[in-house]
């Protein structure tokens, strides 16, 4: 309890006060009895001035002991208080003549201080003074010397009552203590009042800071005065105030970098130098497969030892001074691209690593489509050129003069310039659709007829092969909005198809309704059908099925990318359908209405 500031400030105003009306008591009361005493004193010493004289004139008659009675009247000339007495004593210490009759021819040894009597009768001083007391009996003591012819005969013995001096003195020390008392008394009242002005808003200022430390930290404090204090709680409030703004800011940039780690496209996840996982977005955790209550409390390296060890802690801290790198992984048929790099505190001190996971499975798809493409491209030219090759070097080694033998020659050249032809036309179309330069000519046109039309023209290859090519619209005319030479080109591509990979005597039907505003264009076939893990890469570029046949065949591999893309400009859909032995399934689906393309 006396370890808080309100009881130091009452204890130090106590004491204060205490020490302060004590001296001041101390100093009235000891001046008070220095004055009286004083007072007294001086009454003695007049007294003396009177009496002494007169006794010595006497002496000059008669002996000290000759003649009482002038003795006495001599003394009792000086009007005496009840307080004051005044004795001649001899010098065998007889009490000879006393303003107070009782003493008379008593020895003086048992009623006055010898001493003193024996300082002036020795002559070993002029005056002898002295205070008295005996129990309840103050007493002020002066001797004087009686002398006649030099000698001293006696002694005059003045003494005054201070007994009513010091009873005033007590009174006056019982009335300061009480005033005392009462002072401090009315102190602690003060010093309680004072200290609470005081320490009430410093103990304010304590409750509303133990708040903020637990979090609360919409604290404000009541400015009651214009002092210290005041200032303490305005500062405190200006405090509140900043840190209340310095914690939204935080706030909001911890919510801004939350968001971003939250819904980046990469995984980010970090390390400390334990090995323990001390954050990681929602992206990381779908990467790796693991849930927050499980990533948090697993251990990295037990994490990431089965999927790379060179990206373990304990690889990194061991061989790898700079520890920043990157390293490719492989989760679940997924390719990841992680790098990762040093964070450090604020006394640069290495602390753990940060790890960013970017998912480039498509990046490597690509990369290796590209690649799959470019060797495609290759083979493809280079199985004609070889071929064109070949048989001019035959003929320009003397085949020339067979003229049979020429025009055989000159007939498979001819044909795998055109197969070139073909191949680069292709490739150019599909480069125009990729770089967004080809541009649909959209015009309102009448399905029904562009299928007929293409019907017409692939009968006969159809009847070829003894294939039944049937077409049995349900209306006469469908119209809508699309680039008729373009259509045309995808249903010949799919139809073509259809009729190569059909046996001979198959049937190929083609269907034509309405859906949901959308022309809907079936082409089936009673094919080989198509295995159903072809399916997936049916529309890749150079994709073939049966490459052999399709060769054979001639075709470029090109057919159905460019059909894929010629629906998608028109925004539409193409699916197929099939299985081994059972044949194939085309749905093309065309908007009816005009649209944005």
């Amino acid at each position: 309890m006396f370890k808080s500031i309100r009881w130091k400030f009452i204890i130090v105003y106590f004491a204060l006060v205490f020490i302060a009306m004590s001296i001041i008591g101390v100093f009235i009361i000891k001046s008070f009895e220095s004055y009286h005493l004083d007072v007294a004193r001086k009454r003695l010493d007049d007294m003396a001035k009177n009496i002494k004289p007169g006794i010595e004139k006497l002496l000059v008659k008669v002996n000290l002991e000759d003649d009482k009675e002038a003795l006495q009247s001599t003394i009792k000339t000086w009007p005496n208080t009840p307080f004051e007495e005044s004795f001649v004593i001899s010098t065998d210490w007889k009490i000879i003549a006393s303003s107070n009759d009782v003493f008379e021819n008593i020895s003086a040894v048992s009623e006055l201080d010898e001493d003193l009597i024996l300082d002036v009768l020795t002559g070993k001083k002029d005056v002898a003074e002295k205070d008295y007391t005996q129990g309840e009996k103050w007493t002020k003591n002066i001797a004087f010397p009686i002398e006649k012819n030099e000698k001293i005969v006696g002694v005059l013995y003045l003494r005054a009552d201070l007994k009513d001096i010091y009873d005033t003195l007590n009174k006056a020390m019982k009335i300061m203590t009480q005033a005392v008392i009462l002072a401090l008394g009315i102190t602690i009242i003060l010093g309680y009042l004072i200290a609470k002005s005081i320490t009430e808003p410093i103990n304010d200022v304590t409750e509303k800071a133990a708040l903020m430390a637990k979090g609360n930290f919409n604290q404000r404090v009541d400015v009651k005065s214009d002092d210290e204090i005041g200032k303490l709680a305005e500062m405190f409030n200006f405090l509140t105030t900043k840190l209340e703004n310095t914690l939204a800011e935080i706030s909001s940039e911890k919510s801004k970098m939350e968001t971003i780690l939250n819904y980046m496209a990469d995984g980010l996840i970090a390390v400390n130098k334990e090995g323990d996982i001390i954050h990681a977005n929602p992206k990381a955790m779908e990467m790796l497969g693991v849930s927050e209550d499980i990533i948090l409390k697993s251990n990295y390296d037990e994490l990431f030892k089965d999927l790379d060890e060179k990206l373990t802690l304990e690889f990194i801290m061991e061989y790898n001074d700079t520890l920043i790198g990157r390293e490719n992984i492989n989760i679940n048929e997924s390719i990841y691209n992680v790098e990762y790099a040093p964070f450090k505190d604020e006394n640069n001190e290495i602390r753990g690593l940060v790890l960013v996971m970017k998912d480039v499975t498509k990046q490597q798809k690509l990369e290796n489509m590209r690649r799959e493409f470019v060797a495609n491209v290759s083979h493809e030219l280079k199985t004609p050129l070889t071929s064109i090759k070949s048989y001019t070097e035959t003929l320009l080694d003397g085949m020339l003069e067979d003229r049979a033998i020429s025009e055989q020659f000159l007939k498979v050249i001819n044909n795998e310039s055109d197969r070139m032809t073909r191949l680069v036309r292709d490739l150019l179309q599909l480069s125009n659709f990729d770089n967004n330069k080809i541009k649909l000519n959209m015009t309102r046109n009448d399905l029904v007829k562009l299928i007929k039309q293409t019907v017409m023209k692939l009968d006969i290859t159809a009847n070829n092969k003894k294939q039944r090519l049937k077409f049995s619209p349900n209306c006469e005319e469908l119209f809508a909005y699309f680039d008729f030479d373009r259509i045309e080109q995808v249903l010949l591509n799919i139809v073509t198809n259809a009729i190569k990979y059909t046996e001979d005597s198959g049937e190929i039907s083609i269907d034509i309704q309405t859906q949901e505003n959308e022309a809907l264009i079936t082409v089936k076939d009673t094919g080989m059908g198509i295995p159903e893990e072809d399916l997936l890469r049916i529309f890749e570029r150079f994709y073939r099925v049966d490459k052999a046949r399709s060769r054979e065949l001639g075709g470029t591999g090109l057919g159905l990318s460019i059909a894929k893309e010629i629906i998608d400009a028109h925004n539409g859909s193409i699916e197929i359908f099939s299985k081994v032995n059972e044949g194939t399934e085309v749905k093309i689906r065309i908007p009816i209405e005009e649209r944005t393309v």
